[in-house]
């Protein structure tokens, strides 16, 4: 059988896109710091395709015996693809970490970082607790009435 246009089309296409988006595209190289830290970029890609076509009427003239006639094509195809970074990975003294490169990051960040003050304010506290003792003195109601 012979190969439909439709599918070179397709091909040139698939073949375009393997080119430009590769494993690096998502997570790109590695980028050694001055301080030793390894910074790995973070891209968000999405692909967008699109083949079409279109024979047309018979041709004119002898038929070929035994063979598949061959009739006129036309058609095209496109493809889109987009590239958006997302953050950094921070690899850095046996820790790492993702820095987000969107506007959302600083209330992502404050979130992770809640239990975090919570503990250093209650540490705080209690320790102003330790250096004041107040002493408590209970009286009855007739000594409180009398206040």
């Amino acid at each position: 059988m012979v190969n439909h246009p439709i599918e070179a089309l397709m091909r040139t296409a698939m073949q375009s896109i393997k080119e430009m988006v590769d494993v690096n595209t998502v997570v790109g190289d590695a980028v050694e710091a001055p301080d030793g830290s390894l910074i790995i970029p973070v891209s968000r890609v999405a692909c967008g395709f699109a083949v079409g076509g279109s024979e047309f009427a018979e041709p004119k003239g002898p038929e070929i015996p035994d063979a598949e006639a061959v009739l006129p094509f036309g058609g095209g195809s496109g493809a889109g693809v987009s590239v958006q970074p997302v953050g950094f990975l921070v690899v850095h003294n046996g820790t790492v970490r993702l820095l987000p490169v969107d506007g959302n990051a600083v209330m992502d960040r404050l979130i992770d970082l809640a239990p975090q003050v919570l503990d250093r304010i209650r540490d705080i506290v209690s320790d102003k607790d330790e250096e004041k003792e107040v002493p408590i003195t209970v009286c009855d109601e007739a000594e409180e009435k009398a206040h």
